[in-house]
């Protein structure tokens, strides 16, 4: 295996590592799957993800004003 593909398979397991974890925060407060999935793979601040339905935002609300 060259560096290049060693590089890309690192990248693609730590951006996996950090999906899956932003999706557990997301549904543990509450985000529908298929909300917490986009919001976990998008760019989206999770810590403002968290704050809007903690301050009373809609879920979808949310992630309209996220995404």
């Amino acid at each position: 295996m060259n560096e290049t593909t060693e590089t890309i398979e690192i990248n693609s397991s730590e951006r996996s590592k950090v999906e899956s974890w932003r999706l557990h925060v997301l549904i543990e407060a509450g985000y529908p799957l298929r909300l917490a999935e986009r919001l976990a793979g998008s760019e989206a601040d999770l810590h403002l993800a968290v704050a809007l339905v903690e301050s009373g935002c809609d879920h979808q609300t949310a992630a309209d004003i996220l995404l």
